[in-house]
């Protein structure tokens, strides 16, 4: 009797931590060595520290979980814990947040830190809880989407001209693409490389840590230095989880979105220039435009009034210019 009573007691113990801990997955599109995979290990660190261990967080990279936009779906009906994903990949559930797309509307790193943090990031909370069900817990920065292609060096419009592009399931970035004369297609994030060697497209946009380690520079030669999209990617939670969980845990959470979207701009100021310099020395080809002020004017005269009333109104548009002091 005694020697029962001793193992129960010690199964007990073994298994009292584990019983009260809570596991949160957490789904990427990049790889894990990616900086979207930077951010998200230092979030894991962040909230199993600060919780002291009772939230565990388990990180499902490159696609694991399915799409981006897969992914935010399975967040809002909370088949998923958390969600990191492009912008661009939220704003069909969320549009005013399209506003966060537009060419040429964040045009520096300064930029994107004054538009999601402070009162801009409350407001753009604000509208992803009511109309995409998500809270937005901490933005990565993954800089100035680059554009990459396989046929030929891009330095004017004239060059750009029927280019096959990958964009995400955008009408901002897919107007943006037409405006200019490419052919932009809409392509989920997993199929893109296969896209890319197979020739179904001919090139895609993205930040130069992220064209890295999706190993593009195997089968693009070009990269332009385009500066009309910086890539925002929000860590997000389903409201339906959110509201579940204690306010302890709500703080935990939000603490650590902010303090690893610190983490996650270091991050990027430091290697972005190394994963350029890696691409380079296998063979890829760098530029820069002759002409971005042509592609600047067409953006703003020709894209951005389609899109002012599905972003929250021409007037909500001025005032996040002016906001950030344009």
């Amino acid at each position: 009797m005694f020697n029962k009573t001793l193992l129960a007691t010690a199964v007990m113990l073994v298994m009292t931590p584990t019983a009260q801990a809570k596991t949160f997955k957490v789904g990427l599109g990049d790889p894990i060595d990616s900086d979207q995979g930077a951010y998200a290990q230092r979030f894991e660190e962040l909230v199993e520290s600060l919780s002291d261990g009772e939230m565990q967080v388990e990180l499902f990279p490159g696609g694991q979980l399915g799409t981006e936009t897969g992914m935010i779906q399975d967040a809002r009906i909370g088949k998923l814990d958390f969600a990191m994903a492009g912008i661009g990949n939220l704003t069909p559930y969320a549009p005013r947040l399209g506003a966060l797309t537009m060419p040429y509307v964040l045009l520096s790193h300064a930029d994107a830190v004054k538009a999601t943090t402070g009162p801009l990031a409350d407001e753009w909370n604000q509208i992803a809880e009511k109309e995409a069900g998500v809270h937005i817990l901490g933005w990565h920065y993954s800089n100035f989407r680059y554009l990459t292609n396989s046929k030929r060096p891009v330095t004017s419009l004239e060059d750009l001209e029927g280019l096959k592009i990958r964009v995400p399931q955008n009408k901002i970035m897919l107007a943006t693409y037409e405006a200019w004369g490419a052919n932009p297609i809409s392509m989920s994030w997993p199929e893109v490389f296969t896209g890319l060697q197979q020739g179904v497209i001919d090139g895609q946009d993205n930040p130069d840590i992220v064209n890295y380690t999706m190993k593009f520079q195997e089968v693009q030669q070009y990269l332009t230095e385009i500066h009309s999209q910086y890539s925002l990617q929000p860590i997000m939670m389903g409201m339906r989880s959110y509201k579940k969980l204690s306010d302890e845990e709500r703080e935990i959470i939000d603490r650590a979105g902010l303090e690893a979207q610190l983490y996650g701009l270091q991050f990027q100021l430091t290697e972005a220039a190394e994963a350029r310099a890696a691409m380079e020395a296998e063979g890829m080809q760098s530029a820069q435009l002759t002409d971005e002020d042509k592609w600047i004017s067409i953006a703003k005269e020709e894209v951005w009034p389609q899109f002012y009333d599905e972003i929250g109104g021409k007037e909500s548009f001025d005032r996040l210019q002016k906001a950030l002091g344009h």
